[in-house]
């Protein structure tokens, strides 16, 4: 069974500040994470000036500032994305962003030649920007987020009708013949990956629904995990359990501070201890076959039973269920054969709780 692939988030938690975005990298690959993940955009060309903030946004910011005026402040500099690959290849963790225009995603490929490529959950309708993403080539994680079933199949068909460069005018109808067809297929198998996520910082626990996972498996067949929003760390190590293949996280150095999603995310120890919880459950799955473990092989003799001389039984009594019983250690005639020797004769003598 391949590893899950565990993405520590770091997002905008670095809070437009080179340095913290560099520790934030020391803490993921400390924890134990595969990948630390930031997030790549051009302010103005993602938010309008007439953009609300999120209800989280306003009780973590203020009201005061709008919301293009908070993401200004978040924007990482290209130069700063270089630091940041170079010291994730030094500290031996995988650099990954999510881009939020066309431009940051070139920049991601083209220049920082990153292996893919993060679509977040509010994209998943923007089918320019899917296009857009899919005709860069690199495999992608979609999260899905606030969608239906068939806004999913929809993104799918955009993303397939993109890496088949299927020639003519990109039309609903397109991307769905492209989702049908088995070259789609087939595409979808080798280049996307779904994530489950209920888009709320922090999200109820009544609404995670990690059933949905089954759900998208079933429907697509394609490899799926969840971007996690939930306070604490049961959830994705439940949701590892449930057999998710990803398990995406915010992450921060400490929840205390100014920011949007510092509130929701772990700190640095937590972090830890859902790496280690996720390890744990991903060794205890194993691979389904029900036999004794190399663990408990040691333990049948122990814990398992054997035919025994009830009483003094003398060659030649017959065994009957007055004389004959099961007790421990396992190491003589299974009890399996109990009825094998009532009615027989004893070939020998017995004492009193000798193994058979």
């Amino acid at each position: 069974m391949n590893k899950v692939f565990v993405i520590a988030e770091a997002g905008v938690n670095h809070n437009g500040s080179l340095d913290l975005a560099l520790q934030l990298i020391d803490a993921a690959q400390q924890a134990g994470a595969d990948a630390v993940k930031f997030q790549t955009f051009k302010s103005e060309a993602v938010i309008s000036l007439a953009a609300p903030k999120a209800d989280y946004q306003i009780s973590a910011t203020g009201k005061e500032e709008s919301q293009l005026d908070m993401v200004r402040k978040l924007e990482l500099s290209g130069n700063d994305h270089r630091r940041l690959l170079a010291h994730c290849r030094t500290r031996g963790i995988l650099f990954l962003s999510t881009p939020f225009d066309p431009g940051s995603a070139d920049f991601l490929v083209r220049e920082l030649d990153v292996p893919l490529l993060k679509i977040p959950s509010g994209e998943i309708t923007n089918a320019p920007f899917l296009l857009h993403i899919a005709r860069l080539g690199r495999p992608v994680i979609l999260s899905t987020g606030m969608s239906t079933l068939g806004e999913v199949e929809m993104a799918l068909g955009i993303l397939a009708f993109a890496y088949l460069g299927i020639p003519g005018t990109p039309s609903q109808r397109a991307f769905l013949d492209a989702f049908a067809s088995d070259a789609g297929q087939e595409v979808l198998r080798k280049k996307v990956s779904l994530l489950h996520c209920t888009t709320e910082y922090p999200a109820p626990f009544d609404q995670v629904n990690l059933r949905v996972m089954d759900t998208l498996t079933a429907a697509f067949g394609l490899p799926v995990g969840l971007s996690d929003h939930t306070p604490g760390i049961a959830i994705p190590i439940a949701a590892v359990a449930r057999g998710a293949r990803i398990i995406e996280k915010h992450f921060t150095l400490d929840r205390s501070l100014p920011g949007p999603d510092h509130m929701a995310s772990l700190e640095p120890g937590e972090l830890t201890a859902m790496l280690a919880g996720i390890r744990q459950v991903e060794a205890a799955l194993g691979d389904g076959h029900k036999r004794p473990t190399a663990a408990e092989q040691g333990n049948q003799t122990i814990a398992r039973r054997s035919l025994v001389a009830a009483c003094k039984v003398a060659a030649g009594e017959t065994w009957s269920s007055e004389n004959l019983t099961c007790k421990r250690p396992g190491s003589g005639i299974s009890p399996l054969r109990y009825w094998e020797y009532l009615g027989k004769p004893a070939i020998r003598d017995h004492r009193a709780d000798e193994l058979l």
